[in-house]
């Protein structure tokens, strides 16, 4: 046996003897440190009170209230009538009075082309009016004293009906030569100049009707059936929220959309000062219903919990959990078909903190 190896064994003998002699010692301290922390009574105190902790929350008494069911979408501001005016023949521009941006009557001249050709032969026909119509007379006392046949007064009076309803037919071929306005409305901007040559192609301008507006939105599919005419509804415009207009429903689409499922519908509001302009945006809110005496609820209150809608009853001192099942809802209140009693104590708040049985104290009570 090498030096080196004696020299290994004893140094390992050495530490197995010290092992040996220390392990009683080692022993009794690790179980009298164990035996210390299961038995200490700061532990078990600690853990009592813990679960006998006291959450303070606030409550409310259920009671019988009402309930609106309202609807709520976008919508958009159109005018009630609005055409793009363009001249029924083709000719050039001679005259043009509308003025942009004014209000218009209906009937107004708003522009003029060339009708000078149509004037002349209007003229022409009506210098051939007093000889045809002393033709007509003169064969009408002929026919009298059976001096012509009744065929030839009748020759005669139907050259006269001829140059009548020609006449007539240049009359309408001048008025085709202006543009009227079809209705009151609002004149956009013109599109033309004076001594532009336009067909019923060329749009000259735009007439829009702005009073009243409609407001124009869908609904949804299980809304569908509960829109009707006649109902009233009210509006916001873009971003002002603090003005509110009332408008009523007159007209829902016959079909819902295939597409979207949705329902079109349509109101009207007088804008009878035209303060309002087509193409804004409008919050549209709809009360679908009314529910009286109602059991309802704080939407806070209410947890969605494991696929079940639960609220949580304050009954002798302690929160106790409650299943219920929900009616309509609004921005603020949940309505309660099943689960809770008029007279319940509702707690409304600290929810989330909440277990079953859990010890609560009530800070604030609503009973109203």
């Amino acid at each position: 046996m090498s030096k080196k190896t004696k020299t290994i064994l004893f140094v390992a003998i050495g530490l197995l003897i010290a092992g040996i002699a220390l392990y009683p010692v080692i022993s009794r301290n690790l179980f009298a440190g164990k035996d210390t922390n299961e038995s200490s009574p700061g532990a078990s105190r600690t853990n009592t009170a813990g679960s006998r902790r006291t959450l303070t929350v606030n409550a409310e008494v259920i009671k019988h209230s009402s309930l609106q069911d309202y609807f709520r979408t976008k919508g958009l501001l159109i005018p009630d009538e609005e055409v793009d005016l363009s001249f029924e023949t083709s000719g050039k521009i001679t005259n043009i009075y509308l003025q942009e941006g004014r209000f218009v009557k209906r009937g107004t001249l708003l522009a003029k082309i060339n009708d000078k050709p149509l004037q002349a032969e209007l003229e022409k026909l009506k210098a051939q009016l007093p000889l045809a119509q002393d033709r007509v007379n003169r064969q009408k006392l002929l026919l009298e004293k059976d001096a012509v046949s009744k065929e030839s007064f009748e020759s005669v009076n139907t050259e006269l009906e001829k140059l009548y309803a020609d006449i007539s037919l240049v009359k309408a071929r001048i008025e085709q030569t202006e543009l009227r306005a079809p209705f009151d409305g609002l004149i956009g901007l013109r599109q033309v100049s004076e001594g532009a040559y336009v067909s019923p192609s060329s749009i000259v301008t735009r007439l829009t009707k702005i009073s009243p507006l409609k407001i124009e939105f869908s609904v949804n599919e299980s809304q569908a059936n509960s829109i009707r005419p006649g109902m009233n509804l009210k509006f916001t415009v873009g971003d002002d929220l603090i003005n509110v207009y009332n408008a009523e429903i007159y007209a829902v689409e016959s079909r819902l959309d295939q597409q979207t499922l949705t329902l079109k519908a349509r109101a009207l509001y007088p804008n009878t000062n035209n303060e309002m302009r087509p193409g804004h945006s409008a919050n549209v809110e709809v009360q679908l219903d009314d529910f009286k005496n109602s059991l309802i609820a704080p939407s806070i209150a209410v947890l969605a919990e494991m696929g079940r809608d639960i609220v949580y009853i304050y009954r002798d001192g302690a929160a106790w959990q409650t299943e219920i099942r929900k009616g309509i809802r609004n921005q603020s209140h949940v309505q309660i078909l099943q689960g809770v009693d008029y007279g319940d104590t509702l707690i409304t708040t600290g929810v989330m903190q909440l277990r079953d049985g859990m010890s609560v104290k009530i800070a604030d009570l609503k009973t109203n």
